[in-house]
């Protein structure tokens, strides 16, 4: 599969997105596990697309392994306020781009592979948030990060 192939659903998503949605960004860092990295990257989050709804793509590079991974991830998310507490659960799921890149200089060798990850995850109202993710496919089986998302005052 062409990596034009891969990047015409991944551009049907973005644009699908309502142009008025307020988007808010955030940053994240962990760890993964099979392939066993340390994990760092950024997302951004829609506006409600419907009740409790969002859409929130990120980007997570992983490090580590003899191995390098960039995971393009493009995960709707359901969110669940919690009662009188500054706190909210949320769950989420979607497909992924998977780029691994695996040596150094001339015997380096990479790939798109796509993938599946499964969420849930923590998020206080201030923006700290955690949340651990399930890969299938070709994903890393299992992502532990800590986050922090920044709020439009």
């Amino acid at each position: 599969m062409t990596r034009q192939m891969l990047l015409l659903p991944v551009l049907l998503l973005v644009f699908a997105v309502p142009a008025a949605a307020q988007w808010q960004p955030g940053v994240r860092a962990g760890v993964s596990a099979d392939p066993d990295q340390f994990v760092f990257g950024g997302h951004v989050e829609s506006g409600p697309l419907m009740d409790h709804v969002t859409f929130r793509p990120n980007i997570e590079i992983g490090l580590g392994d003899d191995l390098t991974v960039i995971a393009l991830n493009f995960e709707i998310v359901y969110s669940i306020p919690l009662q009188r507490d500054p706190w909210r659960v949320y769950f989420g799921a979607g497909p992924a781009a998977n780029i691994y890149t695996v040596g150094e200089g001339p015997f380096r060798d990479s790939g798109v592979r796509g993938g599946f990850n499964v969420l849930i995850g923590a998020q206080h109202t201030g923006g700290l948030f955690t949340e651990l993710k399930v890969g299938a496919v070709d994903s890393p089986n299992l992502k532990f990060t800590v986050g922090y998302a920044f709020r439009r005052r």
